[in-house]
Formats: C-alpha cells, structure tokens, sequence
C-alpha cells in the first residue's frame, strides 16, 4: 500500500510559531489547484501500489471550497487506484468548521479530521497568531461529531511561555473529554525567522523552558495512558484502533508521492521534493514540469532513516527490518552502540528489538542520532 499528500498552501493567517511553506495571499488559489491536479496527472507513474491514504495537509486546506477539493479527489481516483476503503485526512482549522462545509467534506468521501485546535486557552490563542478562539476550539469539534465525522484527532502545542503544568492538565482534560480518538501533540519549537523567534530576541516573550517541556512530556504519557490512549509515536496518541494510517506509514518506511509546492515523495530508493515558491511551482506546471529536486538515498542513508523513524515508534527498531536495509547483520553494534542508554534506562532491547523507554522518547532525536552509521556498509 502507498499514500498520496498533498500540500495545499494558503492560510488566513500567519501564526507565530509556524515555518511550514504557505501564503496569506489567495490571489493564485484557482490557479494553484489547476496545477496540482495537472501534477497529479503527471506523477501517476510514480506510485504502482494501490492508494490506502489521502492527506491533505499545510497550509490551511480547509480554506478551499468545494468544488477545488472535488478537482482534486476527482484526479486522485482518475490517476491512482484509490482503495474503496481509504482513509482520507483533511487538516482542518476551527475557525473554517461550519455546518455546511461539514456536509461538503462528508459527501466528498473525506473521513477523517485533522483539526488545529492547539489549545483550549485563549491566552495562548492569541500569542500563537492563531485566528480562532476558545469557544470554536471546543465548539467545533462537536460539529464535527454531529455532522458524523468520528475519526477526528486535534493537534495541540505544549512547553508554550504562557502555559503552566495545571493549564496543560486542564486542556489535555478538554481534549480527552471530547471523545476524540487521535491526539497529536507537540512540544513548542522556535524555529528561525519566525515570528516567535524575533519576539523571544527580543525578549518580549520567554524562551522555550527544555524543563518545562519535559515536564509536561509527562504529565502528557501519564493522563492519555490513564485515558486509554496508546503513544504509538513519540508525539501522537490514539484509541484502539484509531492510528492515523497516513503518518504511520511515514514512520514504517511505505511508499508516498507528494502533490504541490514543497510536498515530499519518497519511494524507498530516492526523496524529491517540490520547489517552495507558489508562482514558479504554477508556471512550470502549465509547461507541464513538476518543479523538484531528487536525491537518491545510499544504503547508509536508508539505514539511518530507518533508525530514526522506527525509534519513534512503539514497534522501535527491528533487527530483521534493520539488516535487511543494510544488507547485513548490523544489530549488534547498533545495540552496542546504545548500551548507555540501555544501562541509563532511556533504551530498552528485548529480543530482536530496540525501542525507547518512555523517559527515553522526550530525547529520542539525540538518541537517534548517537545510532546512525556514519561510514558506508558493504
């Protein structure tokens, strides 16, 4: 099985925190979707397995209409083996949930939310730059629900300067306390050249807190698991049965072709990614060139993939899986490698597998990084 995203890149407004690829000017919507449907076509070759996810994500794709999602789900099922039973995503922002656009998703075939909630608390709302508030945060998702939508995760951001450990607990009490099945959440990042990061340069707002963060990590595992939610990635938790398929297929390596400006692919051999300018993207579709760059992946970057996504799962690192990547059996000196870890209780080993404890996810990029194969195996 493979999955399709696609990256729709236009929001209503800029938040503080975000570096993702998007424009608060629409001026170039109608031709923007002209040319990835005109992509589509064109990446058809890309993917030969039958299609098990469709996500569109951003950007804000909420903001499009019904009939530009109809040009693209319509050129999904012309171009791919779009399966019956596919699960497909649309981000979402509360501030686009309404009655009628509920219905329109609904007939559409999309059947699952991914809703950009981020927090229950309008102080933190408005820090954000986020364009709803608290009431449509919770409202919102009850529309959702009514309109027969239940497969719904929201996102939501912790570690932020105005959020306290009993702030956290009460917005993780709301979340729960919906009936949700998905939960992602997300330590705050400052990432350069935002808005975020010029206002802490400034020193207007506090600097992320690594110790407050890591504090909230906690109380995060300690109430989902108490919720009977299963961490089965570092930063997203569902009910039995309710993973997000899309991103779990990232994380296990399965095959995806992105669709539009910066949107990834990745066919287990080589990545390509989309140019990120909206106006160029356009121009070289309508002269029918997808406008990307490629890199083809040696078996030590593969390997290192691997290591990376796999240790951000609940599964962790497979020996099989590992060795068949690099052609070798190079289990035991990755295991070796993480003996620190696993003596400081950050990793566990049980059999043929290598996989983080739950004090070990909140540094699992370093961790991921000590394990990477820096020399080329044969």
């Amino acid at each position: 099985m493979a999955g399709i995203y696609i990256h729709i890149p236009f929001c209503r407004k800029a938040c503080n925190y975000c570096n993702f690829h998007f424009s608060t000017n629409h001026q170039l919507m109608d031709q923007m979707i002209e040319a990835m449907v005109h992509e589509i076509a064109l990446q058809k070759t890309y993917l030969s397995e039958p299609i098990e996810t469709l996500y569109f994500g951003g950007g804000t794709p909420s903001l499009l209409n019904r009939a530009h999602l109809s040009m693209l789900m319509d050129g999904v099922k012309l171009h791919f083996n779009l399966m019956p039973n596919a699960e497909i995503t649309l981000e979402a922002n509360p501030d686009d949930i309404d009655t009628d656009r509920l219905k329109d998703w609904v007939h559409l075939g999309i059947n699952r939310l991914s809703i950009g909630i981020q927090s229950f608390r309008n102080e933190d709302l408005q820090w954000m730059g986020r364009a709803h508030n608290a009431n449509q945060a919770l409202t919102c998702i009850g529309l959702a629900q009514a309109a027969g939508i239940q497969n719904i995760s929201i996102d939501l951001i912790y570690g932020g300067p105005s959020l306290s450990n009993e702030d956290w607990i009460n917005n993780l009490k709301m979340a729960i306390n919906t009936g949700v099945p998905h939960l992602s959440c997300y330590a705050l990042t400052v990432e350069p050249k935002t808005a975020l990061a010029h206002k802490i340069n400034k020193q207007e707002l506090p600097n992320v807190d690594a110790a407050h963060q890591a504090a909230h990590f906690t109380i995060l595992q300690e109430m989902t698991a108490a919720a009977g939610f299963e961490q089965y990635e570092i930063s997203n938790f569902s009910l039995p049965g309710k993973r997000s398929i899309h991103n779990a297929n990232y994380w296990s390596g399965q095959f995806y072709v992105g669709i539009g400006p910066a949107a990834h692919s990745f066919n287990g051999l080589s990545r390509q990614w989309n140019i990120s300018n909206n106006a160029l993207y356009i121009q070289s579709l309508t002269q029918g060139i997808v406008p990307f760059e490629i890199e083809e992946l040696t078996i030590v970057q593969q390997t290192n993939e691997y290591i990376m996504t796999a240790l951000r799962t609940v599964e962790g690192i497979d020996a099989n899986r590992l060795n068949a990547i690099a052609g070798q059996d190079i289990f035991p000196a990755i295991v070796k490698d993480a003996a620190h870890y696993i003596t400081n209780g950050l990793l566990v080993q049980l059999n043929q597998q290598l996989f983080l404890s739950p004090a070990g996810k909140f540094m699992a990029d370093g961790i991921a990084a000590h394990l990477f194969r820096e020399e080329e195996i044969n």
